[in-house]
């Protein structure tokens, strides 16, 4: 509790504990002087009466109210100081009407159903405070996590995710699964057209490499016209061969091709030598200091890129991250089905915890109580109330006065 509100309290407490006092005291001057001057005035029998019942009153409150704090005048009387006394008791007793009472199952299913928790939280993101204002503290909660994780512990997270994931498990089948699916469905006919085309372009730009490497291979003794004969007749057939095959999609290259891959498709899921190639070729492209290597790059990424989403309002992240949650929060309040299996969810999630966990969330108010001091305890407690149950003095005071005047009239009316 703030300290200025408890001050306040502080100050009401005593303010009403002066007015009853001040009672008690005016109380007592009257009963004096009725009772000094009652011979001479005999109506004063009335205002005595009344005074001594008021005094009678206002001592018996004040002794109730005082006997709740502390022992009256510091003497021990049984039954006195019951809340410092009984303060662990009074805990658990409050423990056990909260559980009865308010941690029902009944009262909560029946609680959350009327009050409809989507409708509410969906009115409430949808609106563009709100969804900056969660992006904010999510953003702050963000930074948080990141400057309390240690980037070593990170690191050992991924890699040995990446090992028991990616590494652990063999490589071939899976990859002869997935390429056995694209060779059958034919996407990688395209490819194999990229590739045609490329070798069509790059025959017809480089003729003179052909004549080269045939004069290159040729012996020494073997004229160079001959040479640049054969080396043009070679180039003519592979530019004719290359044409070939581009422009025939069932030529013998590209069918030859395609039962290369499905057989290689094949033995990567049951050849056990081509399965062991495939896991050699793992081995040499992510050996320890390359997961190592990746681990660390692929975590300094994610968090440079959350940190500047974090630190930029306009960041494309968070812009997302509102629009998202404006949207849900519009769904959630407009659509009923939506709003319905949320409102169950909530509900059943209460529901659960209240079944489970009732006595464990009231043992927070008998634990609490328990570990007050028992002066402190009497002293906050007061503080709370103490001010309400001053008017008990008043009253008593005021009842006591009416009380005393009704007996004393009773009785001289009776018996004179």
């Amino acid at each position: 509790m703030e300290p200025d509100l408890d001050e306040q309290k502080r100050s009401a407490l005593r303010r009403m504990k002066t007015i009853a006092l001040l009672l008690l005291i005016v109380a007592a001057i009257v009963f004096a002087i009725s009772f000094w001057l009652q011979r001479q005035y005999p109506w004063l029998e009335y205002v005595r009466a009344a005074a001594e019942g008021a005094m009678v009153g206002a001592l018996a409150d004040w002794f109730a109210v005082t006997a709740l704090f502390r022992y009256p005048m510091g003497l021990r009387i049984p039954h006195t100081a019951i809340i410092p006394t009984r303060k662990d008791a009074i805990g658990a007793s409050l423990g056990e009407f909260v559980e009865s009472n308010f941690l029902s199952e009944e009262v909560v299913r029946e609680k959350l159903a009327s009050v409809g928790v989507a409708q509410r939280l969906g009115s409430w993101l949808a609106r563009e405070e709100s969804a900056q204002r969660l992006a904010t503290e999510g953003a702050a909660a963000i930074k948080g996590v990141l400057e309390v994780l240690r980037d070593e512990d990170i690191r050992e997270v991924i890699e040995s995710m990446v090992r028991q994931y990616i590494l652990a498990p063999p490589w071939g089948p899976p990859l002869g699964r997935l390429a056995g699916q694209v060779f059958a469905n034919g996407h990688h006919r395209k490819l194999v057209d990229l590739l045609v085309d490329r070798a069509v372009d790059w025959v017809e730009a480089n003729p003179s490499v052909v004549s080269r490497v045939v004069s290159e291979r040729s012996p020494s003794w073997v004229p160079g016209f001959v040479d640049e004969l054969v080396g043009g007749r070679v180039y003519t057939e592979v530019h004719k061969f290359v044409l070939a095959v581009q422009a025939d999609q069932q030529h013998q290259v590209r069918r030859a091709l395609d039962e290369y891959l499905a057989k290689l498709a094949e033995d990567l899921q049951h050849d056990p030598a081509m399965i062991q190639r495939a896991e050699e070729v793992k081995a040499q492209i992510l050996d320890s200091p390359r997961v190592r290597e990746l681990a660390g790059q692929t975590w300094e990424t994610v968090k440079n890129a959350l940190l500047a989403a974090a630190d930029d309002p306009n960041s494309a992240l968070r812009l997302k991250f509102v629009s998202m949650v404006r949207d849900f929060g519009t769904r959630l309040a407009s659509g009923e089905e939506l709003a319905e299996k949320v409102n169950g969810w909530v509900i059943e999630v209460a529901a659960y915890a209240v079944r489970n966990y009732r006595h464990d969330i009231a043992s927070i108010i008998t634990d609490t109580v328990e570990r007050w001091d028992a002066q402190e305890a009497s002293r906050k407690i007061e503080l709370q109330v103490g001010r309400d149950l001053q008017y008990i003095r008043i009253n008593g005071t005021v009842v006591g006065a009416l009380a005393g005047l009704a007996i004393y009239t009773v009785a001289a009316l009776a018996f004179g």
